[in-house]
């Protein structure tokens, strides 16, 4: 895999915690689909309804933090999510994410660099994060 292509869902919050990311009451299911529905639904209602595959979450500083619950990498992988970009991680959530195959990259104030349904491009052989419809470019 040398791109992935995907819309931009922009959370602009900071320290996004593991119980935003899926709801405790949850957590007695290793369910993917079910958690799947019901991923990030207390900052955004329906937000599973609204991906599609590939897509990226865009998000502040310390996404992930809170307890190391692997159930949070799991609900924002099954939605079809390709990864998250946030400003940077919670240390334990960039475990889960690894041991999980799900891509992470830390990029400086990126929530002010996309907006919602932004087209983004992930370049790994150029080690690109391309916004496409703002036609700018960032490093990782």
């Amino acid at each position: 895999m040398e791109k992935i292509l995907g819309g931009a869902h922009v959370f602009a919050e900071n320290d996004i915690d593991t119980d935003l990311i899926i709801a405790a009451n949850f957590l007695t299911t290793f369910d993917k689909k079910i958690l799947a529905q019901h991923a990030l639904e207390n900052l955004r209602p329906n937000f599973f309804s609204q991906i599609s595959a590939g897509d990226f979450l865009v998000a502040g500083k310390n996404f992930g933090c809170g307890s190391s619950r692997e159930h949070a990498v799991w609900a924002l992988q099954a939605t079809g999510l390709a990864g998250v970009i946030a400003e940077n991680f919670a240390r334990i959530f960039l475990r889960n994410s690894k041991n999980n195959d799900f891509f992470t990259f830390s990029l400086e104030a990126a929530p002010k660099k996309f907006s919602q349904n932004d087209k983004i491009e992930i370049d790994f052989s150029a080690k690109k994060i391309k916004n496409l419809t703002q036609k700018t470019e960032f490093d990782f």
